[in-house]
C-alpha cells in the first residue's frame, strides 16, 4: 500500500473560504464546490475567530518564531549593554569638558 500525503491548504485559500462563508454562502455548498469536509471549514473558521492575525501560521512558524524572539531578545540585551556603556562614557567626558572649563578659567 502506498504512503497517502495530507492535502495542505494555503492561509489564502482559507481565508478566501472563510470570506465566502461570512458572505452569506452556506457551509455545505462551499464544501461540495471545493471537495473539503464542512468540519474542515468550519474548524478553519473557528480558528481564524479566535486569532485572526495568527491563524493558518502553517507548520514550522512556532519554532522560527520562537528562534527569532530568542534572537531579538539577545539583541536587546547587547543593545541594553551598549548604551549603558555609551552614558557613562558620555557622563566622564562632560566632566573632564568642565574640569577644563573650570581649569581655562582660572589660569
Amino acid at each position: 500500500m502506498g504512503k497517502t500525503t495530507r492535502k495542505r491548504y494555503t492561509r489564502e485559500f482559507k481565508l478566501s473560504l472563510i470570506r465566502e462563508l461570512e458572505s452569506g454562502k452556506k457551509l455545505g455548498q462551499l464544501s461540495r464546490e471545493n471537495n473539503i469536509h464542512p468540519n474542515m471549514i468550519s474548524r478553519w473558521k473557528l480558528e481564524y475567530d479566535k486569532d485572526p492575525e495568527s491563524a493558518f501560521s502553517g507548520n514550522g512558524n512556532t519554532y522560527k518564531d520562537a528562534a527569532r524572539n530568542e534572537e531579538l531578545e539577545r539583541l536587546v540585551g547587547k543593545l541594553y549593554a551598549e548604551n549603558d556603556f555609551l552614558k557613562k562614557a558620555l557622563c566622564t567626558l562632560e566632566k573632564r569638558v568642565q574640569e577644563e572649563k573650570q581649569r581655562l578659567k582660572a589660569g
